[in-house]
């Protein structure tokens, strides 16, 4: 189908207004296909004139304009021409639609668990017509009615409250919605179980699949009590009333983002359900997803972008929003420190990415090419750039703009220009120049501080901003400066930074800092480079620092300073072990140590220097598990790094057969499965052994589970196996891609795997024939091969000059060609020294 370019999205909204929709959908017809008949009424301002309706059908029984009968042939390219249009119009359209297994459009997936079927729709961006005809743009809003028909034991959820016909068993129908834009239609079905509640006046559901039944009911409660005091919250800021009626949250399989904001049926990605024990850090991601998804019902969905170069507006906004309502409404009040050390280090790695874009401004000329701006720039950069928007207007005249803005465009559509005047009215601010610094120019500036001193007290004080040289810009930051000596802090000033440097008064005359961290709070959005002072203390002082988001903002600055290659690892391993058995923030213990396992040892340790670090970090586990309270997140924590890094063969058999585990993982399979992976991928355990393992866990995830475990055995007939699975028309869902894609490369040498470097630069791009966008970018980060050498790089360089490459392909072999070439700057500068580090555990 192709792309909807921004002069069609313009020219056909100024041709035509769409009044409403009327949807039915025959899920009854098997496991492949469903019946799809779309009833348009729509208007056209120019009686006479042409245009098109968006359909990607399996077949088209018939089309229908005004009674008159149009010939299905004529359907090219995924458009349906619309010839002599009168002033009113009514379009029907029957079809028969294909069920998709890659998370976009109409997503049927079978429970292993039970073989049962569950569907859901994801139309985000341009799956629509893959579900019914439709004038699929965003500024072409209008309200649905939708009939479903269903196997008989099916429930039926949707954006509108869903009644079961009592004359027709099967049938379902929903309520009218307000107006919506095409991408937050949805349709969820199957034998699904539910929890159900009410709060304000707004029916509550929580549903998921029925081999989810217990973690749904165990979480139940949580998630409730966050909805709640999101609903609460929300309302009270945005002085509108939720509008959307019912307010259900559906856990769904195999889904590719985290949650999608369909107004009155949000659905989720179903691990969220913790099937096994969780910590602190992933409740509070879930109730930050939950806030998330509902700052949405607002913003986003009450108002929609105009055009998707504006998507950045509804996730910047959503993802300030979230951290927002958790710290001032739920007990996540460190939600913060969260998105400094998962979110924020997240989104630095966009822009550290050739790839990296402005936060807004940056012209969609179509549709795709829009996806390709849907990362951590528009997400954790848009949410801080927010933060310094509030500093710079103030949060009273902020919110008033925020206000005035939702107000003004119910139920229509938005821009960024519609958003900024609002501010501008409600602050008396212009914000030309600020939204041209922080806004409409990409990179991000380096701030660092410059200190002389004299007997240990600090005689001047410097904030240094340096600022890219390939795109300068003038952004003031509104931030903090603070130090710590030994547990106490010696000093702290607010600073307005402008230009190359400000001078830091306030600091002068005060003690020297063992520890000094500019940007402390993490107000903004910049590279933070530690003084070499600050970074040789760091083992010794760091974990003394009683700031969390201080300490955060130190992490932070560590894996920015791994990744171009200023910090060794082996000082980034030193602090981790000097630190990490004291520190005490959920967020913070169990991110780094994943940071440590998963990216710095595997990315910037050449392969010969693995085994001891991990032994470093198994070392470092033991300890904190033999310390920790059990049950609690720090045992957990300690657990899990221990049954990935540990090269202790008694100690993982026991715990993959269920003896000697830790408190509260008795029944834990998600942990089982990390320890047999580690017992794959040192071959420990052959294929037997992983599908014996795969038959006490016969669910989805255990499935998922043992492709990767499959897939990292480390014999040639393992990886060739895995291979052909991933790169072969195998109809694999997303999740079982990724999966295979992360197994292949585990590896305790480059030369077991070294056949298929090459291999992926032609097989792996080829696969845009058969996989979705979405989803085929997600399996070229994945399966881009983790043998870091030059010729790998000269390899990627040679793929990144096709013009063949589609725009997710080629946007994610840019990513991935990035991280690549950082870890080989990483490793040609630190890759002598690597593994001798030896700063002690703490007692």
């Amino acid at each position: 189908m192709r792309s909807l370019t921004l002069a069609e999205a313009r020219e056909r909204a100024g041709l035509i207004s769409v009044t409403s929709y009327a949807v039915e959908l025959d899920l009854d017809q098997g496991a492949e296909v469903f019946g799809s008949v779309s009833s348009i009424s729509f208007t056209c301002g120019s009686p006479g004139a042409d245009s098109w309706v968006d359909l990607k059908a399996r077949s088209i029984e018939s089309i229908t304009l005004n009674g008159d009968t149009l010939d299905p042939g004529e359907v090219v390219a995924g458009r349906m021409p619309l010839t002599d249009l009168a002033a009113d119009n009514v379009l029907v359209v029957r079809a028969t639609m294909a069920y998709s297994h890659d998370g976009q459009g109409l997503h049927r997936a079978t429970d292993p668990a039970d073989r049962r079927d569950y569907v859901y729709g994801h139309l985000f961006l341009d799956a629509a017509p893959s579900v019914y005809a439709c004038f699929d743009q965003p500024d072409l809003k209008a309200p649905y009615d939708i009939t479903v028909r269903a196997p008989q034991d099916w429930v039926v959820l949707g954006n509108g409250a869903a009644t079961a016909a009592s004359s027709t068993p099967g049938e379902w129908r929903l309520a009218t919605t307000k107006p919506l834009a095409t991408y937050f239609v949805t349709v969820c079905a199957g034998p699904y179980v539910s929890v159900r509640d009410e709060h304000d006046g707004i029916p509550l559901g929580l549903h998921a699949r029925a081999s989810l039944r217990e973690p749904l009911e165990r979480h139940a409660a949580e998630i409730f009590s966050v909805t709640r005091q999101c609903f609460d919250y929300f309302h009270g800021l945005f002085g509108i009333r939720y509008p959307f009626g019912e307010y259900h949250q559906v856990f769904v399989p195999e889904f590719n983002a985290g949650a999608m904001e369909n107004p009155g049926c949000v659905t989720f990605r179903d691990q969220y359900l913790f099937r096994g024990a969780a910590t602190r850090d992933e409740l509070l991601s879930r109730a930050n997803t939950v806030s998330h998804e509902m700052s949405h019902m607002w913003f986003g969905d009450i108002v929609t972008m105009k055009w998707w170069d504006d998507l950045w507006l509804n996730e910047s906004f959503a993802e300030y929003m979230s951290h927002r309502c958790l710290v001032d409404a739920t007990e996540y009040s460190d939600a913060w420190v969260d998105s400094s050390i998962v979110r924020k280090v997240w989104g630095y790695g966009a822009e550290r990415s050739p790839s990296t874009h402005a936060v807004a401004g940056v012209e969609a000329l179509d549709a795709q090419s829009a996806l390709q701006n849907f990362d951590g720039i528009a997400y954790a950069k848009g949410a801080a750039v927010l933060r310094q928007l509030i500093a710079y207007v103030g949060d009273e005249a902020f919110i008033a703009g925020v206000r005035t803005y939702l107000r003004d465009r119910s139920y229509s559509n938005g821009t960024l220009a519609d958003f900024l005047g609002a501010i501008e009215r409600a602050s008396g601010t212009d914000l030309g120049a600020w939204s041209s610094g922080w806004l409409l120019t990409a990179d991000r500036d380096t701030i660092s501080v410059e200190t002389e001193e004299q007997d240990g007290v600090v005689r001047t004080a410097r904030l240094l901003r340096e600022v890219p040289a390939a795109h300068p810009a003038d952004r003031p930051h509104a931030i903090d400066v603070a130090g710590w000596s030994d547990g106490v802090e010696v000093s702290r000033v607010d600073v307005m930074a402008v230009g190359d440097q400000t001078h830091l008064d306030g600091l002068a005359g005060t003690a020297h800092p063992a520890v000094l961290v500019p940007n402390a709070s993490d107000l903004t959005w910049a590279r933070v480079r530690l003084d070499e002072g600050t970074l040789d203390a760091l083992p010794a002082q760091l974990s003394r620092v009683p700031d969390a988001q201080a300490r955060a903002v130190v992490w932070s600055a560590l894996i920015d300073g791994v990744h171009v290659a200023e910090v060794s690892p082996v000082t980034f391993l030193d602090v981790f072990e000097a630190t990490w058995l004291l520190e005490a923030n959920a967020s913070i213990l169990t991110r780094i140590a994943l940071y440590a396992e998963h990216r710095v040892v595997p990315y910037f340790v050449p392969r010969p220097a693995q085994a001891p670090v991990l032994a470093r970090l198994a070392r470092n586990a033991g300890d904190l598990l033999a310390r920790a309270e059990e049950g609690t997140t720090r045992s957990l924590a300690a657990a899990r790094l221990l049954a990935g890094t540990s090269a202790d063969e008694t100690l993982l058999r026991a715990w993959a057969e269920g003896s000697g585990l830790p408190h509260g993982l008795e029944d834990d399979g998600d942990f089982r499965w990390i320890v047999v992976r580690n017992l794959a991928s040192r071959g420990l355990i052959d294929g037997a052994a992983v599908d014996s393992f795969r038959s006490r866990d016969d669910t989805l995830q255990g499935a998922l589970n043992a492709l990767m475990c499959l897939a990292a055995l480390p014999v040639p007939e393992a990886k060739a196996w895995a291979w052909e699975q991933l790169t072969g028309r195998h109809n694999r869902s997303n999740y079982e891609m990724v999966h295979l894609a992360r197994g292949l490369w585990m590896s305790p040498d480059d030369a077991l795997v070294a056949d298929y470097v090459e291999r992926y630069f032609t097989d792996v791009p080829a696969m845009s024939a058969w996989v979705g966008e979405d989803a085929l970018s997600r399996v070229v980060l994945a399966a881009f091969p983790k043998v870091f050498t030059d010729a790998t790089e000269a390899l990627s360089r040679a793929a990144l000059r096709r013009d063949d490459l589609t725009p997710a392909v080629r946007r994610s072999l840019v990513d991935a060609d990035a991280e690549l070439r950082e870890a080989l700057a990483s490793r040609a500068i630190f890759g002598p020294v690597l593994g001798v580090g030896t700063t002690a555990s703490p007692t």
